[in-house]
């Protein structure tokens, strides 16, 4: 059974298709790729992707092209920097809205509290808290920082 985000990505494929936007129609499939590819990485144990994953996939397809378009923009590659800044904006479409510096900051001292941390070491388990909670809506490589910050 498909799950909800399956559906709206299928939904837009076959809207890209119908509407001939070739560039949408390429990011689109790159996307059920990596949905397919992980997918098959999960079949050995049974399980297929759920939306939370799919999450996690949107987000870290979102990050990579991040990076690669910085690269091209340092290498003096506009077309190309463009071309991946392109790929974000249609990935983003599948993506919650991003919570402001005030929301992550609350989030953070919510799942401080809801675990008890106190120490340094207690980081990890405020991190899976937020991760299960905010996957999608908050980038965790500048969370982790401010975790650390909070109990440190």
């Amino acid at each position: 059974m498909p799950t909800e985000m399956r559906s709206q990505i299928s939904d837009a494929l076959k809207t890209a298709m119908k509407a001939k936007d070739t560039d949408r129609l390429g990011t689109l499939r790159l996307i059920n790729a990596a949905i397919k590819d992980q997918d098959i990485a999960l079949r050995a144990d049974g399980k297929t992707v759920g939306d939370a994953e799919i999450l996690a996939i949107l987000g870290k397809m979102v990050k990579q092209r991040q990076e690669s378009a910085r690269a091209y923009e340092e290498g003096g590659r506009l077309e190309l920097a463009e071309s991946e800044l392109a790929e974000i904006k249609v990935i983003e479409d599948f993506l919650p809205a991003q919570l402001d510096e005030d929301a992550v900051a609350a989030a953070i001292d919510a799942a401080i509290k809801e675990t008890g941390a106190s120490t340094i070491r207690d980081m990890g388990k405020v991190m899976g808290v937020l991760k299960g909670k905010y996957t999608g809506q908050m980038d965790f490589g500048s969370v982790g920082p401010m975790v650390k910050a909070r109990l440190g």
